[in-house]
């Protein structure tokens, strides 16, 4: 990857930021169903909230014709996910960048059955035929440590 392309590192983050490896990026993105994907309209980002499933380290979404589908034909993509628990201010969030690419039934033989079976299940209304996949080429994650475990934020000796 390109060095200008290089996205900064957890530890470059103040706080209670941790970093998470790949390996447990991959895991907590098999614990949901419903991220979001950004794709380059025009000279804007835009994002749509998707159903999705994995296929091994690819992300499966499905899809109707329009904005989205159009954006995403063979070009870079963004993919979030994120757990928050509020109660305790806490919580990880994990980016995907990467290519996606519609998937024909040659391309990809799992039947519609198969990937809306391992999660991709559209929740909006209306026929979402058309089957995407993005192939990750950086996956990096952060976790922010619950409240209880960060110094008193209103603690005045932190400001002398």
């Amino acid at each position: 990857m390109p060095q200008n392309d290089r996205l900064p590192d957890a530890h470059d983050d103040v706080g209670g930021l941790d970093e998470l490896d790949e390996k447990e990026c991959w895991r907590l993105l098999a614990t949901q169903q419903l991220g979001r994907i950004a794709v380059v309209v025009g000279h804007y980002p835009l994002v749509f909230p998707v159903n999705y499933a994995l296929d091994g380290e690819a992300i499966m979404f499905r899809t109707a014709t329009g904005t989205k589908l159009h954006a995403i034909h063979s070009s870079n993509v963004t993919f979030e996910v994120d757990e928050i628990d509020v109660v305790h201010r806490g919580g990880w969030s994990v980016l995907v960048r990467g290519t996606a690419n519609e998937m024909g039934p040659r391309q990809y033989p799992l039947s519609t059955d198969g990937v809306e079976a391992a999660g991709a299940s559209p929740w909006a209304p209306g026929e979402r035929s058309h089957l995407v996949r993005i192939v990750s080429y950086q996956i990096t994650g952060r976790r922010i440590r619950p409240e209880e475990l960060l110094p008193d934020r209103f603690d005045g000796r932190r400001y002398l």
